[in-house]
């Protein structure tokens, strides 16, 4: 394997680490450790280190050492802004075509949230992001997938997303969009969305008052 495939190897790996929270945020990185862990040598191990420090994933300290940056509330809070703005625009627009497979699926999914009350996070991080991707689809903006696949990693890498236990309240809003989508309703469905998002901020800083 050549020393650039262990590189993106080791990118990869380290990325879905720190996005899945298997290293905590502010946690300093060995360079040794991480060697070992991986198998590999320096060399790639520090081209993986440099995207992911581009990605401004990790972030050099003044000593040198290497840190998992910590997503701040500030941040989050822009992504819901830039996302809202996308997203209600997508939703509208989906309206005007009107409802696919992809979006059927997700309301039967999102549905059993309101009939059943599940509660596991990742179960919900999921179908959430199936929602989100087949609204986008249904846009058909072909940019738009990649652009929230990139803002949801890093929302992910926010410990505050995981304080909700329930998602019937959120079920019912992206229900109310496809809903929307399926009237061909274009301002209901940018309504829609963006009481979505309006809730999503106000959920985000609900839960900081409780901590």
């Amino acid at each position: 394997m050549s020393s650039e495939t262990l590189a993106q190897s080791a990118y990869r790996q380290l990325r879905d680490d720190i996005v899945e929270g298997r290293i905590a945020p502010n946690t300093i990185l060995s360079e040794r450790e991480l060697a070992d862990r991986l198998g590999i040598s320096r060399t790639p191990l520090r081209s993986a280190l440099s995207m992911l420090e581009r990605e401004q994933v990790i972030e050099r300290m003044g000593n040198g050492a290497l840190l998992v940056r910590r997503v701040s509330v500030e941040h989050l809070l822009d992504i819901f802004q830039l996302r809202q703005i996308l997203e209600r625009a997508a939703a509208a627009r989906a309206a005007e075509f009107g409802m696919t497979p992809a979006l059927e699926e997700a309301r039967v999914r999102q549905m059993r949230y309101l009939e059943e009350g599940r509660t596991n996070f990742e179960t919900f991080w999921q179908d959430d992001g199936d929602f989100h991707q087949s609204v986008a689809a249904a846009a058909r903006l072909s940019l738009l997938p990649g652009l929230l696949a990139e803002q949801r990693a890093i929302v992910r890498r926010s410990t505050v997303i995981r304080n909700d236990t329930t998602f019937a309240d959120q079920a019912l809003e992206h229900v109310a969009v496809i809903d929307a989508i399926a009237a061909r309703d274009p301002q209901a469905a940018l309504a829609a969305m963006s009481r979505h998002f309006d809730q999503m901020r106000a959920r985000t800083l609900s839960w900081l008052d409780r901590n």
